[in-house]
């Protein structure tokens, strides 16, 4: 492995200071922002705004169990995992979405190499590291703008990409191939392209993982894991400091304990976490957890209704979990209890609420 750009000192680190977990206290960037939609979400029950909020998994292969967690709860997403593709043929989501009242998101994971969803369907994506290494950028691009246009018509809407992490490491590695380059401007240019070319197949694209799992010990699938201190990530932070300049994009934040940032917490449970990137980044778009279910750097210390409750509260935008639907029920009532309680406030849901929303062009 390579090791990363290290900038000691840099201003982002300098101006983070760690603290404990509580509630997210917002950001000037919110505060700042034309409150667009507070008419329409002022006239949703409070159930409704928190289903809202979450994207969950569902079997691919059983279109009847997305449609009922979509008629049950009006949940404002689901996310198709695994190689199964039932519900991606013959226009089978169109009975889901249609049970939606506000628009669904179906979210999926195509990165390209390893980690694909619809090559069975539209085609061998080369990984990250093979387009580097054998396309331009602009080859890149219409790469990614083809298979959106593909994904889009199938009824995909929120692809879970592009990977910026840096490293040089292997196939073996957690992240490896699907690393761009273990160069910070190398990968911001060829992420940045494959962004470009998914929102030109009308996508929104999901940089992931923040603040970054390139040069972390351990894979968050199956154990804690810790990344360089953040005087170190300087490197693994350009991407998300350039890309958005370019064009719309949200994040996905990962299970990451940084020194100097989370002191031992996930960084998705963590309000540090969503400061850096809020204040410190200047980021004020969309932003969603890394599977909060099924990856043991959250699920052996958190269990799931507790998980999604305190990444709201630290500041994400959507809780994700690709676990299923079992506990769907469990966590929206765990989280009204939270709003009734205090231990989650209205204002942070309205702001959460607020980027969903004008993601879905809904004001």
């Amino acid at each position: 492995m390579a090791p990363p750009d290290r900038v000691t000192g840099s201003p982002v680190a300098q101006q983070q200071v760690p603290a404990a977990v509580s509630a997210y206290p917002g950001s000037m960037l919110s505060a700042l922002r034309p409150r667009r939609c507070l008419g329409r979400i002022a006239v949703m029950p409070t159930r409704a705004r928190l289903a809202q909020l979450l994207v969950i998994g569902v079997d691919p292969a059983d279109p009847a169990q997305a449609l009922a967690a979509v008629r049950a709860e009006q949940i404002g997403g689901v996310f198709l995992g695994g190689n199964a593709t039932t519900l991606l043929v013959d226009q089978r989501l169109t009975e889901v979405t249609a049970a939606a009242t506000l628009p669904l998101t179906v979210a999926v994971d195509d990165e390209g190499g390893r980690v694909q969803r619809v090559d069975a369907l539209d085609g061998d994506l080369p990984s990250a590291r093979e387009m580097t290494a054998t396309m331009s950028e602009s080859q890149v691009r219409e790469l990614a703008r083809t298979r959106a246009d593909k994904m889009r018509a199938r009824g995909v809407t929120l692809d879970f990409a592009p990977v910026v992490d840096l490293t040089d490491a292997g196939a073996g590695h957690v992240i490896g191939d699907r690393s761009f380059s273990a160069d910070p401007d190398t990968a911001t240019r060829y992420a940045g392209a494959f962004a470009a070319g998914l929102r030109d197949g009308g996508m929104l694209p999901v940089l992931k993982h923040f603040p970054g799992h390139g040069h972390a010990t351990g894979d968050s699938h199956k154990t804690t894991v810790r990344t360089p201190t953040l005087a170190d990530l300087d490197g693994d932070l350009l991407p998300y400091r350039e890309l958005p300049k370019a064009g719309p994009v949200a994040v996905m934040v990962g299970h990451l304990d940084v020194p100097g940032l989370t002191d031992g917490v996930p960084a998705t449970l963590h309000p540090a976490t969503y400061r850096l990137l809020r204040e410190g980044l200047a980021f004020d778009g969309l932003t969603v957890t890394d599977d909060l279910g099924g990856m043991k750097a959250v699920s052996d210390r958190y269990d799931l209704p507790e998980a999604v409750l305190q990444s709201l509260r630290a500041g994400v935008d959507i809780p994700f979990w690709s676990s299923g639907a079992d506990r769907l029920t469990e966590v929206l009532d765990r989280l009204e209890t939270a709003l009734r309680t205090g231990e989650l406030t209205q204002p942070r849901v309205t702001d959460a609420l607020e980027r969903v929303m004008i993601a879905k062009a809904l004001c």
